[in-house]
């Protein structure tokens, strides 16, 4: 029986971004950048806040050190997945490799149970270990994209992954959410936080065996990848590299989501610590926020697959970088937690739709006769989380420069004009080979 548009399938891999965004939105985006930002900052004698600790022996801004943290473990991944897809493609176990990268991040969330200021070291790296868990687990799921969907149901299926994710990822923070709201049930005041990190790993490998269960292990491709390049992964990623080169469409298209999702990405990491340092906003009021956010971003995921059906999928990813461009700019004016508010229901429109359509667009631009998907979607990943440790990175870097993030926010507006202007060059593209094919 054929998976490509079978229902069953679909729903099944749209289970795997409700399992995993459980880790993206508790651990990544609301209590664990809360927690964090809370047990790191103290109160000088004088009354001032000293956003000071130590990690190893070495002295970084707080907020600064987790960036770079993030930015490591997305580093890593992005070594690694080339050989690791290589591997996948050669042998067609793809899904081996979702289910060793699930179990990596759902235990080290799991271990986070014992994160407090004490075990700081503990905590980052395995917040780091999670993180290469959750990307490396991504890598494969978006690889049975072109697999279970046609080029035209795609933009459909990749919001579906997305509003699950949404949808199981919300479900799981408001159970956190009633415990950290009612600390005074327990006697360590950090222990409901702790338990939080605790249910999103049972949360994520529970939920994970539903696609496990159901997806292909995938199908191997001996013919195109030779045995002796398994041992350097990185052959296949310059394979892909010399047959992308060839494609001009995608190879711009890939170039402009680079810079963007320097941006997107940097600004989705970094919004709880930002309200939380910038505007003292309470750990209480920044999940809401957030949770807000992931409401508003089923819709914004729906919103973006309609709107590129009628104008088209660069078109609508335009329009969407301006307002990104507009959000940047406001978080270096925002005074009060009500504008935070206003600017993070925007963020939340936005953001599932830019994920989304980035992921189906580069679906849609593959031949329909490339048989190493996994290969090629590495490929779109290891760009995406180079431009992530370069958001990242740049971003904590200058916060450390300058000592407030407010000009590093400002500073993502450049990636976001380079992305733009980049677009703009896939569109005239477009438009020529569209002219070339019907002459």
């Amino acid at each position: 029986m054929s998976i490509k548009n079978n229902i069953k399938t679909i729903k099944a891999w749209a289970m795997f971004d409700w399992a995993n965004s459980a880790y993206s939105l508790v651990i990544t985006s609301t209590i664990f950048p809360a927690y964090y930002t809370a047990i790191t900052t103290t109160t000088t004698v004088g009354g001032q806040s000293n956003d000071k600790v130590y990690f190893f022996g070495i002295q970084f801004v707080n907020t600064a050190l987790s960036n770079y943290a993030l930015a490591a473990a997305y580093f890593i991944i992005a070594l690694i997945t080339p050989i690791l897809t290589a591997t996948a493609d050669y042998h067609g176990n793809k899904k081996v490799f979702m289910k060793a990268f699930t179990w990596l991040g759902a235990l080290a969330c799991m271990g986070l149970f014992f994160f407090k200021i004490e075990t700081l070291e503990l905590g980052l790296i395995l917040s780091g270990l999670a993180a290469i868990g959750y990307c490396g687990g991504v890598v494969f799921s978006n690889s049975y994209l072109p697999e279970i969907a046609s080029p035209d149901k795609q933009d459909g299926v990749s919001a579906k992954g997305f509003a699950y994710g949404y949808v199981g990822s919300v479900i799981l923070q408001i159970i956190c959410f009633v415990f950290v709201l009612n600390n005074q049930w327990f006697d360590d005041k950090s222990f409901p936080v702790r338990l939080s990190f605790l249910l999103v790993g049972l949360w994520w490998i529970g939920f994970a065996y539903i696609p496990f269960t159901v997806l292909p292990k995938g199908s191997p491709n001996f013919s195109k990848i030779q045995k002796s390049n398994i041992r350097n992964g990185f052959d296949e990623l310059k394979k892909v590299w010399q047959q992308v080169k060839t494609m001009t469409v995608v190879k711009k298209y890939l170039s402009a989501f680079f810079f963007y999702s320097m941006g997107v990405q940097t600004v989705m990491l970094i919004a709880t610590n930002f309200g939380a340092k910038i505007l003292m906003l309470s750990s209480s009021k920044l999940i809401i926020t957030i949770l807000i956010i992931q409401l508003v971003a089923i819709l914004g995921a729906a919103l973006m697959s309609k709107l590129s059906a009628t104008y088209g999928n660069i078109k609508v990813l335009i329009w969407v970088l301006s307002i990104w461009m507009c959000v940047c700019i406001a978080a270096y004016y925002i005074q009060n937690e009500y504008q935070f508010y206003a600017l993070a229901t925007i963020v939340g429109l936005i953001m599932g739709g830019i994920q989304s359509l980035s992921r189906s667009t580069f679906s849609k631009y593959l031949p329909l006769d490339i048989p190493d998907t996994a290969s090629f979607f590495s490929f779109y990943d290891v760009t995406e989380k180079l431009a992530i440790v370069a958001g990242l990175f740049s971003f904590g870097l200058i916060e450390e420069l300058t000592g407030n993030m407010r000009n590093s926010a400002l500073f993502l507006v450049v990636f976001f004009v380079v992305g733009l202007i980049l677009l703009f060059s896939v569109l005239k593209e477009e438009k020529t080979v569209f002219k070339v094919k019907n002459n």
